[in-house]
């Protein structure tokens, strides 16, 4: 894949110019205020390069999935705050998106200066299934710019929807892809390329539904994948054994018996089990055997007899990719199967393997360790784009630039 990047840019000059640059913002909030800031940092060293050369930088991006239209709770001002202090720049926040207060400020933009307009998806036409209405949004976005403005892609997290602000802008303006989205299809690329053996994959997360086809794709290529979180109870329902009141999807069943008898020297599943009487952070829990989990009783995450096995099978790996959590980390109780599973992938990078922690809740796992910088290899922004790209998709937020 042959993608112009913002060096290309850069070189060829943007001071004076527009550029729209689509980012992935899309942080957790409790209470109107960011729990986890990774996304921001991510965006900033493609904006900042931008800012210091002196282009107008105009910033799209969403937060959440607001229902109708604009919802205050899912305003980007503390984005905007957040950004400013880590550019340690003023950024100033549109009201609208494309509106007259938008327009009226991206005209007043001096060179060097950032304007963030409000969340994307509070107009419909970004997410629209009509290819005219997703492409009028582009056009408005793009006449922010101006004729000689361009468009940079940042956001990897969404380049795999379809959407007015990742998709139809690219087909408008002279497109590049951002730091951190180059950055991502590098490492992705060796992912499913020049993948050092032994390749671990480490899944985890609700739903099989979810992982089903990045199960499919790497289980040829990986020499253990490890399962655990939610999605480890419907295969331990397909092993015939009894999983309480756990979380099982009874449609992917049969799917997940042909996955372990087929990949049988490759799944690698929980030995044990934390259990609970309720989904609480407060509720009593035990540790019992994967194959005794009681009738009344829901796995919450996965036992340290688990994670010894598992540490087991990261210890000598080259190459790890993990996307979801091992439990419910964000109860404290159920926290310790997804940190024992991290500090093993940390270790073992410390060893030499390139490790690829893939996005979401994992993501948050790791930045909550509060481990030192570069403790993994690589930390994704984008948990359903990285699957995707390693299912073998075509991401159309990438194809698009590769035209």
């Amino acid at each position: 894949m042959v993608i112009k990047t913002l060096e290309n840019l850069l070189a060829e000059g943007v001071s004076g110019r527009g550029v729209l640059v689509r980012s992935d913002l899309n942080v957790p909030l409790e209470n109107g205020t960011i729990t986890d800031p990774g996304r921001i940092t991510a965006s900033v060293p493609t904006l900042k390069a931008l800012a210091d050369a002196g282009a107008k930088v105009v910033v799209t991006a969403h937060l959440g999935r607001p229902r109708d239209g604009h919802d205050p709770n899912l305003s980007l001002a503390p984005v905007a705050a957040a950004l400013s202090e880590q550019l340690d720049h003023d950024v100033q926040l549109a009201s609208d998106v494309v509106g007259s207060d938008a327009v009226a400020s991206a005209q007043a933009l001096s060179d060097g200066e950032v304007l963030l307009l409000e969340n994307v998806r509070f107009d419909p036409r970004e997410t629209s299934k009509d290819d005219n209405e997703r492409l009028a949004l582009a056009r408005q976005l793009a006449e922010l710019v101006g004729d000689n403005g361009a468009f940079v892609s940042d956001g990897f997290g969404v380049v795999h929807r379809k959407q007015a602000s990742v998709y139809d802008v690219a087909t408008l303006l002279p497109h590049y892809a951002g730091k951190l989205v180059a950055a991502e299809v590098k490492v992705l690329e060796q992912l499913t390329s020049s993948t050092e053996r032994p390749y671990a994959v480490v899944l985890g997360g609700s739903k099989v539904s979810d992982k089903l086809g990045v199960i499919e794709k790497l289980a040829t290529k990986a020499d253990s994948i490890v399962i655990g979180g939610g999605m480890c109870f419907t295969f331990l329902a397909a092993h015939g054994l009894p999983v309480g009141t756990s979380l099982v999807q009874p449609e992917m069943v049969d799917t997940c018996r042909r996955l372990s008898e087929t990949y049988a020297d490759v799944i690698r599943l929980p030995v044990d089990i934390v259990v609970a009487d309720r989904f609480a952070a407060d509720s009593p829990s035990k540790v019992v055997a994967a194959d005794a989990i009681p009738d009344d009783k829901m796995g919450l995450d996965i036992g340290p007899g688990s994670v010894i096995r598992f540490r087991t099978l990261l210890s000598n790996a080259r190459t790890i990719f993990w996307n979801g959590p091992m439990g419910v980390f964000e109860f404290p109780a159920f926290a310790a199967g997804t940190k024992g599973v991290a500090e093993a992938i940390v270790a073992a990078t410390a060893k030499g393997a390139f490790s690829v922690v893939g996005g979401g809740d994992s993501a948050a796992a790791v930045r909550g360790l509060n481990l030192p910088e570069g403790a993994v290899s690589h930390i994704s922004t984008g948990g359903g784009a990285s699957l995707e790209y390693l299912e073998g998709k075509e991401l159309p937020g990438l194809a698009v630039l590769n035209t």
